[in-house]
């Protein structure tokens, strides 16, 4: 009797690079880490950190409490800012309670709040190109007067803005959003309005643009994309509609290996895998091995970017 194991078929795995965490989101991170080892736990954190449920789960078992408001946590122990940034407000009202706060909002994001309150104190009247209710999108609008900042999230919105003075507009964008999408909707603003003031510098981030870029070059080229995040983490979701527009017969977005349904991968010769920027390396590994429990794996590169981008901690967290 031949007791061999089964010969395994192949399948080429082609992944994107860069992908997985940012700067932004490993310096979030940190943020929590080190506060609870310096403060001790409990440590509360406004806002999911990360949009990521396996960093938040880790998190919350060394220590931080996740809460929607300020008002849910107490005056006497530390409270962190998400790394999408907040309302104004926010910080003022922890300020009032004389509370211990720290603010994990990414850099990129700061840029595009000092963008907005110089434009607006210029007097210009500021679009911001984004999605609405996501975090990062409520807290900078937050950073002016209500009614400051019009939100557009569509071309076709663009189409039907009406600004006061068409000779004194600025736009800046949310940092996470499809770069193609974004060009669709600056490029009709700047059609209607040529005096139009733009962000110096691209709003959307260096690692949102990397890894949108990465999946364009392996998309045409796989028969399933497999993008590893969490539902709520708009650049996840971004890359799952960059690598379908980009070629790809199918993409999915899956929160880890489990995630993984064996029935896309009939008739599936190779396959993509990426991560959004706020998703560990090791889920990507994870999906890796279960497929490599299954097929005997080729597994390629793609597009091999190194990001070297790294953001100072508070000098609360590194004295």
């Amino acid at each position: 009797m031949d007791d061999a194991a089964p010969i395994k078929p192949p399948l080429k795995v082609l992944l994107a690079s860069p992908r997985g965490f940012c700067a932004g989101v490993d310096r979030a991170i940190q943020i929590v880490e080190r506060a609870i080892e310096k403060y001790g736990a409990p440590v509360y954190v406004r806002h999911e950190i990360v949009h990521n449920k396996h960093v938040v789960e880790r998190l919350k078992a060394l220590g931080a409490v996740f809460v929607e408001e300020l008002g849910e946590a107490p005056d006497d122990r530390p409270v962190i800012f998400s790394a999408h940034g907040v309302p104004k407000s926010v910080p003022a009202e922890a300020k009032a309670r004389q509370m211990l706060f720290l603010d994990a909002t990414c850099p990129l994001v700061s840029k595009v709040h000092v963008e907005a309150q110089r434009h607006f104190e210029a007097g210009r009247e500021i679009v911001l190109i984004g999605h609405e209710g996501h975090p990062e999108v409520v807290g900078t609008m937050g950073q002016l007067p209500e009614g400051a900042v019009q939100l557009i999230e569509h071309a076709a919105d663009a189409e039907l803005f009406e600004p006061l003075d068409p000779a004194n507009v600025a736009f800046v964008t949310q940092t996470t959003l499809s770069v193609d999408d974004t060009a669709d909707i600056v490029a009709v603003l700047q059609r209607r309005f040529p005096a139009i003031a733009a962000p110096h510098k691209d709003d959307i981030c260096y690692a949102t643009t990397n890894r949108q870029e990465a999946v364009k070059r392996l998309a045409e080229d796989c028969d399933l994309l497999l993008v590893v995040g969490s539902r709520n983490s708009s650049n996840s979701v971004r890359l799952v509609e960059v690598g379908l527009r980009g070629g790809s017969d199918n993409a999915r977005l899956i929160d880890d290996a489990v995630g993984l349904d064996w029935a896309w991968l009939d008739g599936v010769a190779t396959v993509g895998v990426t991560a959004g920027a706020s998703a560990p390396e090791v889920l990507v590994q994870g999906v890796i091995d279960r497929l490599a429990g299954r097929y005997a794996l080729t597994v390629e590169e793609v597009a091999p970017t190194r990001e070297t981008v790294t953001f100072k901690l508070p000098r609360v967290l590194t004295s």
